[in-house]
């Protein structure tokens, strides 16, 4: 992630990322790789939102977002990056505004678009990680295996009404025996049939469900560019919002 010149953390920067920096593990040169990390989120909805608070937060010096949908009353209940008096306004600019509230020293790149063959590898070759908060099978599909194709990191997430999942994919890399990582269709090698998995519209979502899976998803994230602790490679990390419960199933690649 050094492809960009960064310049060195103003007195600003420094104040205020400043509990980062007292962290061994993050340091001055931890915040400076989270400056140059360039971040496209798929999706400013119930997962994106929180993890676009969090990753801005965080000082990732820019975020793309990608989505091509308005504000509505409803989804105010969730999706915590808009506001009562967004409602009706493009969902990456009123994030945008959000963000540039949150931290002003963040770039937002603004793709008012829904991702498609024609225009995915083009978006995700322009960062260095993708972070999928979408809400349908045929997305998550798409943005895996681009970023397979294109060697690009990503955390993908997933929420049910009560539960919620996420994982980190790199099926370009090997682990440490020098065994291909797994990919998004090792895990699920097909998508469900159209209509079995009803939407958030029809099922219903408790709101602080996807704020735990974003603010994971942000978590990750910061994981990665940084090089601190264990990502959730090759791991499926598993929330009962009602059981308060964590799991963490392993997976691997698929054989042949």
């Amino acid at each position: 992630m050094d492809h960009q010149t960064t310049p060195p953390l103003s007195d600003a920067e420094l104040e205020r990322y400043a509990r980062h920096i007292v962290l061994p593990e993050i340091g001055g040169a931890g915040q400076q790789k989270l400056k140059r990390a360039r971040v496209l989120v798929v999706g400013a909805g119930g997962l994106g939102a929180p993890a676009l608070c969090y990753l801005a937060a965080a000082g990732i010096g820019t975020l793309g977002i990608v989505d091509d949908d308005t504000v509505s009353l409803s989804n105010l209940q969730r999706q915590v990056i808009h506001d009562t008096a967004s409602v009706g306004e493009a969902k990456v600019d009123s994030a945008a505004d959000t963000i540039a509230g949150i931290n002003p020293h963040v770039v937002v790149e603004r793709h008012r678009l829904r991702l498609t063959e024609a225009n995915v590898r083009e978006l995700v070759d322009g960062y260095d990680i993708v972070v999928d908060g979408s809400d349908n099978f045929g997305t998550r599909y798409l943005v895996a295996d681009s970023c397979a194709a294109a060697g690009k990191p990503l955390v993908t997430g997933a929420v049910g009404r009560f539960d919620g999942s996420l994982t980190v994919l790199k099926p370009f890399d090997t682990d440490a025996d020098g065994k291909p990582l797994p990919g998004y269709r090792d895990l699920f090698p097909e998508a469900p049939p159209p209509g079995l998995v009803p939407s958030c519209a029809e099922a219903g979502i408790l709101g602080a469900l996807p704020g735990v899976i974003g603010t994971l998803q942000a978590m990750e994230v910061i994981k990665l560019v940084t090089g601190v602790g264990e990502p959730l490679v090759g791991r499926l990390l598993l929330y009962d919002g009602l059981g308060a419960r964590f799991d963490v199933m392993r997976y691997r690649r698929a054989e042949g």
